[in-house]
Formats: structure tokens, C-alpha cells, sequence
């Protein structure tokens, strides 16, 4: 039967053929079989009515072809297919993608256009077009990805993930902002889904890792330019576990890799946990317990200095109110003679150099704050508007930096002549370094402690101080400890290939918590303890203004200070210290004005730090 049928098919193609072409002589539509009359040698009829055009006719693609006799006369032309007829949202991706700006259209890619199927996902059919050209790119096919489709894993990335079908944007300038995006957006699209991730036994938290990286930080708020994406490790198309002795990220390619970035890395610089996670105390026991100590440190300074504040600010409160009230029944305070006599607490040195902390200060919270808290709108607002870019942010960060290493080095010299060369001040250096005048921490600070707290509690009388308080120790103490944790991370990252010479690369991970973690410990400080400790508590508020004209009236000086003003007077050399003239209107005005304009930034910074912790934005 089937041998019978074999031989009197071509006689029932040409039958079919001579009615079509009659029956397109009397204007009726063309079949599609009188077209396989002709082009069954190219064109299978079977798997043409199976692909997703098998319900086509051949006209409908061929639109020019309307008089078949014309056609087999070769009289008509045979145009290119206009796919955009009928697959309008393909065409609209593909015009504006690099195929169309390279001339290359539907049917190059699709070749099988009169057996193409519908792929149903199958990304290993759009892997299998794609090679058609891109057959050399990098070694996709050898890739974890490439062979994750290759063996059905719909979850492995293909060339459409990254890519798109037919949206293919071109990538442009290797060093523009747009490709160094690409090369880490298309990743975060897999990588960010956790239940993928963990159903496909893949790391779960590389993203959150990058992200709270430098480099992530940067890609957040908007700068991939200037740092390392996820492909400047892992490569665009030949991905390969960390194992495999071909990957970029094997051990012994790490140089390598590193070096595209930082052309001096070293074995030991590879050492870097690119994706250490702070919480895994078994894969990164120092990252755990260095996060741990930092927090540690973070709560306890906070919960004791905020609470110190809290109770200070009420009974502050509430000595205000009993003055007021004395005064309203005619209680008038104790008098002092010549109570509004000047004298001088501060020399121009210790001016210029608090000048110097301040402006130091504002300059690295301006320029830190918004990486530390990349997610948030006002970080990006504040990198793109106040430094136009990260890379600028950088640079006044390092001159806040320069600036705090000269103040540094000012109160450094200061001790040093203190200690060993000053001659008003009896003593050798060690009976200098705890006597009155010292900022060091001796006996007495634990009394005038205790004696603040029975003040807080109504308990006794408030204590009068020496020279110096045991919070504006705690301050100056604290210059020394930032330094070393602040200022000592704080190099390593900005120097990291010097470092990385001679320190394991891990070494940089811990000092990237320690210099967030002690920043922020040390902004949060100054705009709220150090902000209330100075300007804000009730018996200075709005501001105190000793620290910007060295002066203070002697009414203060006796009250805050009765215990340094009675020493004075028992060596009887309190008129040394009697002010030759006040500080200038001028002067006054511009000082006071940068005062308060510092406040109110650091108060500012408060409420966007309290913002970005309330919203789950601080990393």
C-alpha cells in the first residue's frame, strides 16, 4: 500500500499544482500544498505543519506572491519575510537591539523558519541558536551555566538570562557605566533568589555578600564603573567552580585575577574572603568574632554614655527649674565678686587644632555616611548631588583623613611638650601625666563618676571638676583609640596592595568592620553624647562657647570648675590666666556661625543614621 501511494505521489503534487494555479487564476487563495508542488525538495510538508507556522498558509509570510502564474514565471520577486507582520512585540525588542544595528535579522537566527517549534523554555534551544554564531564565546558551553542546560537544568543561566532573546542591548565602551553594570546586574537576577539558589546547592548569599562589599556599595548607589563586578572575577560566559583548575577563582588563578584590578596583588592579597559572611562562625571565625566585638563595643558605649545623657538631661531639667524658682521668690544665687570677669581656658593651639577636628569630622561623615548606608535614597542623593560621583567622595574622604593624621600629630606633639618640656608645671613626666592638669584618667575620675550619679539620682550635690572632666578624658582617650582602630583600618584599605604585600587578605575584610563599625561608633558619639556633653545639656544650651574663643566668665569657671579655680588660687596665679581682651564681634559671628552649622549637620546625620536602622537599610 505504502510502495503504491510512493509512486503516485508526484502525479498528485502536479494534480494539486494545476488546481491551485486554477484556482488562482480565478483569484482564490493559494494552497499551501501547490506550494510544495514545487519546493517539497527544500520543504518538508510534514514537519512544516507541525512547526508553529504549520497553520499558515505559505502567502502569509509571502505576501508579495498573489499570482501564482507570474510567479512560476519568475515574473514576481521574491522579498525577504517581513516577521514584523505578525510578531510586532519581537520586531519592537529586535529594532532597538545590537542585532538590527549589525543587520542582522530574523531569519539569520532563525533558519529552521518552516520547522521552527515553540521552544516552551527550553533554554538549550536558544543556546543551540545562539552558537550558530557566538560558537567560541569564552567557553559558555564548558561553563558550570553551559552544561547546566546542556543537561536540562532550566535554572542554570543561558544565553536569554544575561542577554535576552531579542532585546540584546549592546554593551558599548568595556569602561562605561552601562557595561560595568551589565557585568553585574544580569548576575544579581539568579543570584538574588534564594530558593534557586538553594534548590540548585548554590552559595546563598553572594549577593548580599558583594553587596556589602566596597564594590557593592559602589554598584548600589549607582558607580559600577569604578569598582569590580561579579564577571571581573568569575568571568562573563566561562564560569567554573572554584575547584576546577581552569577557573578564574581557583587558588592558583587568584593572582591573576586580582591583578586586572590591582596589578600588585599577591598570593597573600588573594587571601581576601570576597564573599565572607559575618554570621558564619564556622567558615570565618575572625570576620564572626572581630563583627561580634565591634557590636559588643558599639551596645555597651551606647547603652552607658546614652543613658549617662538621659539622666543628666532630666536632672539638668529639673536644677534649672529649682534656680528659676529661687529667683522668683527673691532667692538670689551666691555672689561672686567680678562674677563676669574673663579668663582664658584655651590657648590658640588647642583652638586651632579642635577647629581642625571638627572640620575633619564633618568631612569624613559627609563622605562615609553614604557609602556606609548604600541602599538608602538619601546616601544616593548625597553622593550624586554634594560629590557628583564615588570617586570624589573618596578623594574628600582621604583629605578628611590627611586633615585628622595632622591633628593627630598636634595632639601627639602637645603631650609630648606637656609632658617633657613645659615649665609652669611642677613634677617629672609621670607625676605630670596624673596630675590635675593631665587628660589622662586617674583615681579621682572614678570619684567625680560616682559623685554625678548620686547627683542624677537626688542623692547629693553636683561635683565641681578640675582642669578636666572624665567625659572630655573619655573624648581625648578616644582620639587615641580612633586612630589606632579608625585610622589604622582606615590605611589598609586605602593602601591595600602595600598591605597586601606583607598581610593576608583577610586582614582587610576585618579591617573593613572595624573601620565601619568604630566610625560609626564615633559619629554616633560625637553628634549625640559629645554634642549634649558640650552644647546641649541644660547649663550650655544652645551652645558652648569656650572651645572657639578659649574663654569663659569667671562665674562659670568657679561653678563648672571650683576645684581647678581653688588650686589656682592656693598657688595664687589666677590672674595669669585673666583674659587681655575678648574675642571680636567678627570673629565671634563667623565662629559661631560655622558652630552651629556643624550641629545642626551632625544633628541632621542623627536623624538619617536613625532612618536608615529603622528601615533595615544599614549594612
Amino acid at each position: 500500500m505504502l510502495s503504491t501511494f510512493l509512486r503516485l505521489f508526484p502525479a498528485f503534487l502536479l494534480f494539486v499544482t494545476l488546481a491551485g494555479t486554477a484556482a488562482a487564476e480565478s483569484g482564490m487563495a493559494i494552497d499551501p500544498a501547490t506550494c510544495l508542488g514545487c519546493h517539497s525538495n527544500k520543504i518538508s510538508a510534514a514537519a512544516f505543519s507541525a512547526s508553529v507556522h504549520g497553520k499558515n498558509a505559505c502567502t502569509s509570510c509571502h505576501v508579495e506572491i498573489t499570482d501564482l502564474t507570474k510567479h512560476m514565471k519568475g515574473e514576481v520577486k521574491v522579498e525577504k519575510v517581513r516577521c514584523e507582520r505578525c510578531h510586532k512585540k519581537e520586531n519592537a525588542e529586535h529594532y532597538a537591539s545590537v542585532h538590527a544595528q549589525k543587520d542582522v535579522r530574523c531569519a539569520d537566527c532563525h533558519t529552521d523558519i518552516h520547522t521552527h517549534s515553540y521552544w516552551n523554555k527550553d533554554k538549550r534551544k536558544v543556546v543551540a541558536k545562539c552558537i550558530q554564531c557566538h560558537d567560541k564565546e569564552a567557553g559558555y558551553r564548558n561553563s558550570i551555566h553551559g552544561k547546566g542546560v546542556a543537561a536540562g537544568n532550566m535554572d542554570s543561566a543561558a544565553c536569554n538570562d544575561c542577554h535576552n532573546l531579542h532585546d540584546i542591548k549592546p554593551l558599548g565602551d568595556p569602561k562605561s557605566k552601562e557595561n560595568r553594570e551589565f557585568h553585574t546586574k544580569v548576575c544579581l537576577k539568579c543570584h538574588a533568589d534564594e530558593k534557586m539558589m538553594e534548590r540548585n546547592n548554590v552559595f546563598t548569599v553572594a549577593v548580599k555578600t558583594y553587596m556589602d562589599s566596597y564594590h557593592g556599595k559602589n554598584y548600589r548607589l549607582g558607580f559600577p564603573e569604578k569598582v569590580a563586578g561579579c564577571a571581573d572575577c568569575h568571568t562573563a560566559h566561562g564560569v567554573l567552580p572554584a575547584k576546577d583548575p581552569n577557573s578564574s577563582v581557583n587558588p592558583q588563578n587568584l593572582v591573576a585575577t586580582c591583578a586586572k584590578c590591582h596589578p600588585k596583588a599577591t598570593p597573600l592579597f588573594t587571601k581576601f574572603y570576597s564573599h565572607g559572611e559575618l554570621g558564619d562562625r564556622e567558615k570565618y571565625p575572625i570576620l564572626y568574632y572581630t563583627f561580634i566585638a565591634m557590636t559588643g563595643l558599639l551596645v555597651s558605649t551606647f547603652a552607658v554614655f546614652w543613658i549617662h545623657t538621659l539622666l543628666w538631661m532630666f536632672r539638668g531639667f529639673v536644677e534649672n527649674r529649682e534656680k528659676q524658682q529661687a529667683l522668683i521668690h527673691g532667692h538670689a544665687e551666691h555672689h561672686i565678686p567680678d562674677g563676669h570677669k574673663v579668663y582664658r581656658r584655651f590657648k590658640r593651639r588647642h583652638i586651632f587644632l579642635h577647629l581642625l577636628v571638627i572640620i575633619s569630622f564633618l568631612i569624613l561623615s559627609l563622605s562615609g555616611l553614604p557609602l556606609k548606608f548604600s541602599s538608602q535614597h538619601w546616601a544616593k542623593f548625597m553622593m550624586d548631588h554634594i560629590f557628583g560621583h564615588s570617586a570624589n567622595a573618596a578623594l574628600v574622604h582621604r583629605i578628611g583623613a590627611g586633615i585628622t593624621f595632622v591633628y593627630f600629630a598636634g595632639a601627639l606633639l602637645l603631650s609630648f611638650h606637656f609632658l617633657f618640656v613645659r615649665k609652669d608645671i611642677k613634677g617629672n613626666w609621670l607625676q605630670r601625666m596624673f596630675g590635675p592638669d593631665s587628660l589622662m584618667p586617674n583615681f579621682r575620675d572614678i570619684k567625680d563618676v560616682a559623685g554625678m550619679v548620686r547627683w542624677f539620682l537626688f542623692r547629693g550635690p553636683k561635683p565641681t571638676f578640675e582642669r578636666w572632666t572624665y567625659w572630655e578624658k573619655f573624648d581625648f582617650i578616644a582620639v587615641f583609640w580612633g586612630m589606632f582602630a579608625i585610622g589604622g583600618s582606615g590605611l589598609m584599605l586605602w593602601f591595600p596592595e602595600f598591605f597586601g604585600s606583607f598581610l593576608p587578605g583577610w586582614m582587610f575584610n576585618v579591617a573593613t568592620i572595624v573601620h565601619s563599625d568604630e566610625a560609626l561608633l564615633a559619629t554616633g558619639f560625637i553628634f549625640t553624647v559629645h554634642f549634649f556633653n558640650t552644647h546641649g545639656r541644660p547649663e550650655k544650651f544652645p551652645m558652648d562657647f569656650v572651645i572657639f574663643n578659649g574663654q569663659m566668665p569667671k562665674h562659670e569657671f568657679i561653678e563648672e570648675r571650683g576645684d581647678q579655680w581653688k588650686r589656682y588660687e592656693e598657688l595664687g596665679i589666677t590672674e595669669e590666666f585673666a583674659a587681655k581682651k575678648t574675642s571680636g564681634v567678627v570673629y565671634d559671628f563667623i565662629v559661631k556661625g560655622f558652630g552651629f552649622t556643624a550641629v545642626v549637620i551632625g544633628l541632621t546625620l542623627v536623624v538619617l543614621m536613625l532612618y536608615a536602622f529603622l528601615s533595615g537599610g544599614a549594612h
